[in-house]
């Protein structure tokens, strides 16, 4: 539990030590950026409205430092090699309507600065492109309902890493499931639910499959 909720308190460290540093309260930075009070002791994660806040007020810190933990937690007159726009774009949380419009900006699904965004390090290094929102209970115990889970997309819609989980893209909608290898049949693929008190596994074809995107993390809170 308390290593899932670290992901989205990553940036709340950084914070919080960039504070310490400066000598700086709470009390004064919720003053001064105009953050809401109280969100440094939450564990859920900061907006990227609350992330420029914070370095908008304060000028001097290294964003790349703030998002990364990497290079030095003060700015230095060298110029920057990463521009501040592009770190804290952050990771969009999008609805299950939106995963086929969101894996092709050409058609007319819903653009992506509709989507609320998170900025979480740890993901953004394992090349996360979108968050998704858990609904129902078949893949429980793995993850519950709400849970929300990190994917990124996969482009050859017929390479599969069997047994991995996948949000799958089709006519019936948006699939969250287990995939296990056909045996029998070649143009299926077997899909599995890990509540298989409940669920039983099906045959799927690989022709109905619209977009395919891996899960690779997930954010619990309780």
């Amino acid at each position: 539990m308390q290593e899932k909720n670290r992901d989205f308190s990553f940036l709340k460290q950084n914070i919080l030590k960039y504070l310490d540093f400066k000598g700086i309260s709470k009390y004064e930075f919720y003053q001064k950026t105009g953050v809401s009070n109280g969100v440094l002791s939450q564990t859920s994660g900061l907006s990227e409205d609350g992330i420029l806040k914070f370095i908008s007020y304060y000028t001097d810190v290294n964003p790349e430092w703030l998002l990364t933990g990497k290079g030095e937690m003060i700015k230095s007159d060298r110029p920057a090699l990463i521009e501040t726009q592009d770190i804290i774009k952050g990771i969009p949380l999008i609805t299950y309507d939106a995963v086929a419009g969101f894996s092709n900006m050409d058609n007319e699904g819903a653009a992506e600065e509709d989507f609320v965004r998170y900025i979480v390090p740890e993901f953004i290094n394992k090349g996360v492109e979108f968050l998704i929102r858990v609904s129902g209970s078949s893949m429980y115990p793995k993850y519950s309902n709400g849970d929300i889970l990190a994917c990124r997309f996969i482009k050859d819609r017929l390479f599969f890493q069997w047994g991995k989980i996948y949000v799958i893209d089709s006519s019936q909608g948006i699939l969250v499931k287990r995939v296990r290898k056909h045996e029998k049949y070649p143009e299926y693929i077997i899909l599995e639910s890990d509540n298989r008190e409940k669920y039983q596994p099906f045959d799927f074809p690989t022709s109905d499959i619209r977009s395919l995107s891996i899960v690779v993390g997930v954010i619990r809170l309780e």
